[in-house]
């Protein structure tokens, strides 16, 4: 059978266990449709390099306008935008999306899901996994005038000496601090000492990761920074 090739703006190239979470908003002779998420059969649908390269060898990038071979959509709870990719074919770059057009497919208001709920270190970064079940989307691009970054590690105090970057921002009239998954963001700012970073105008695709001990959570899979 012949793949559906589904062509869309990469909004998310995030890291995922041993390989990758894609994600992006379908275009429909140029106009914005529904997100699509490809996922591969794994447990936990992490997407491989081998899997979503281009002919060339190269690796999707935030923007990037491509055609993705899919066998079939395959909606999972509250990630209604999955769909089985085609590991027999490699994945098309087209174009590059505009920054300047991503407020075309940006949300214009409204909170992150279902607010509330926060983890020590998080705000608003958790979500129990009953109300993520009745939502019909995983996926959201926003617009923030800036974004705070914190680097640190979070589990210090009980020995563990691992890292990681968390950004803050408001949307809505919400205050928001979340992890980030976004390896260019990560690799970027792992490499500077601990302590607090400041980002100016830039969208944010927000994922709502899979379960774990009946939470999902709220992570922010790309940074896209204004260009300068």
């Amino acid at each position: 059978m012949m793949p559906t090739t589904k062509r869309i703006v990469c909004l998310a190239n995030s890291r995922k266990l041993n390989g990758r979470c894609i994600a992006g908003r379908e275009l429909i002779n140029d106009f914005p449709g529904d997100w699509i998420r490809p996922v591969s059969i794994r447990e936990h649908q992490e997407v491989s390099e081998y899997e979503r390269q281009y002919k060339d060898g190269s690796d999707p990038r935030l923007l990037d306008i491509l055609d993705i071979p899919l066998q079939k959509h395959q909606p999972e709870d509250y990630q209604q935008e999955n769909w089985l990719l085609d590991p027999q074919y490699y994945w098309r770059k087209i174009a590059k999306y505009s920054w300047n057009d991503l407020q075309k497919l940006s949300e214009t208001g409204g909170t992150l899901w279902r607010n509330g709920d926060s983890t020590y270190n998080g705000s608003n970064d958790q979500i129990q996994l009953h109300h993520a079940k009745n939502e019909t989307s995983s996926l959201k691009l926003i617009h923030v005038d800036k974004l705070s970054l914190r680097v640190f590690a979070p589990g210090e105090a009980f020995g563990n000496s691992k890292r990681r970057v968390q950004g803050r921002f408001r949307f809505g009239n919400n205050s928001y601090a979340l992890w980030i998954t976004d390896p260019d963001i990560e690799r970027a700012y792992l490499r500077r000492e601990d302590g607090n970073y400041e980002l100016g105008e830039c969208y944010l695709t927000i994922s709502l990761g899979e379960p774990y001990n009946s939470y999902c959570y709220k992570l922010i899979a790309a940074v896209m920074e204004k260009p300068q």
